[in-house]
């Protein structure tokens, strides 16, 4: 594969913005492969994602963040992220009983899974099939402070970027979210913000809806409410039991959260306030 480089970008809008980035880029002879843009014209901001061949590329990655930074970023008040696919993410899974959004992402995705925490043993040998370390911390309300201390550090043992949530069924706390902000991905088994909690196939089946859905977004400390990466939908109707119900909405979750995880992996995904763009 042809080595590549991803550059993310946001700031005020303003003229000139692509001009100046691609400008740069091309004094350092680099050969643009892909370059998307968006504004938000309400807040006055700009969004970019480009990646170039590295192949002739002229700046090592230390001399592109010191050039950058102080020609281009600072100037124009951007934030800014620099990826190179030779160095993919590496994803935690935290997973409780529930194994179909688990096996779904292992070995998918141009990315690292080196390891996978659970609060249950149950799904261990599955996981070992896969030849992935599996760290079984029991959580309780007595235990919850360190319980998370200890899945910390795991994280930080495997050099842990992200932590996918693959229905892990325990609500993590703000000292431990604000460790990985914007980059904790949960699945949600409701198109939010409908039926946001513990049991929304009960909730949906109570209200008659016609159809249910699934969403992935980002944790924050309010539950359920952090900025929506990705959603789906199936339809239902009065003939579906809340069982039928849940067997649908499983095959939706899996799909959601393996796309959400994708768009992650591949450096699509730019949050702001509580909400994305994706590239």
């Amino acid at each position: 594969m042809t080595p590549t480089a991803i550059l993310l970008v946001h700031c005020p809008d303003q003229t000139g913005l692509v001009a100046s980035i691609t400008t740069f880029l091309a004094a350092n002879k680099a050969n643009i492969l892909d370059l998307d843009q968006h504004v938000d014209t309400a807040h006055n901001l700009f969004f970019m994602r480009v990646s170039w061949d590295l192949t002739g590329f002229t700046l090592s990655e230390s001399d592109f963040r010191d050039r950058f930074s102080s020609t281009i970023a600072l100037p124009l008040n951007m934030t800014w992220d620099l990826y190179y696919d030779a160095k993919p993410p590496r994803f935690a899974v935290f997973v409780s009983t529930l194994s179909h959004c688990l096996v779904d992402l292992l070995g998918q995705f141009h990315a690292q899974i080196p390891v996978v925490v659970s609060n249950h043993g149950t799904l261990g040998r599955i996981v070992e099939r896969f030849d992935i370390p599996f760290h079984h911390v029991s959580v309780s309300a007595e235990s919850k402070a360190l319980a998370e201390a200890a899945q910390l550090d795991i994280l930080k043992t495997y050099n842990i970027e992200a932590v996918i949530l693959a229905r892990y069924m325990q609500i993590l706390s703000p000292d431990f979210i604000a460790q990985y902000p914007n980059r904790i991905i949960n699945i949600h088994h409701s198109f939010l913000p409908a039926f946001p909690g513990a049991k929304p196939y009960h909730s949906a089946y109570h209200r008659g809806v016609k159809i249910i859905g699934a969403t992935s977004h980002f944790v924050t400390k309010e539950l359920d409410a952090g900025p929506i990466i990705e959603q789906d939908v199936v339809r239902v109707d009065h003939r579906d039991e809340i069982e039928d119900m849940v067997r649908k909405g499983r095959d939706l979750e899996k799909l959601v959260l393996s796309r959400a995880v994708w768009m992650y992996s591949n450096r699509r995904v730019l949050s702001y306030g509580n909400k994305t763009v994706v590239f």
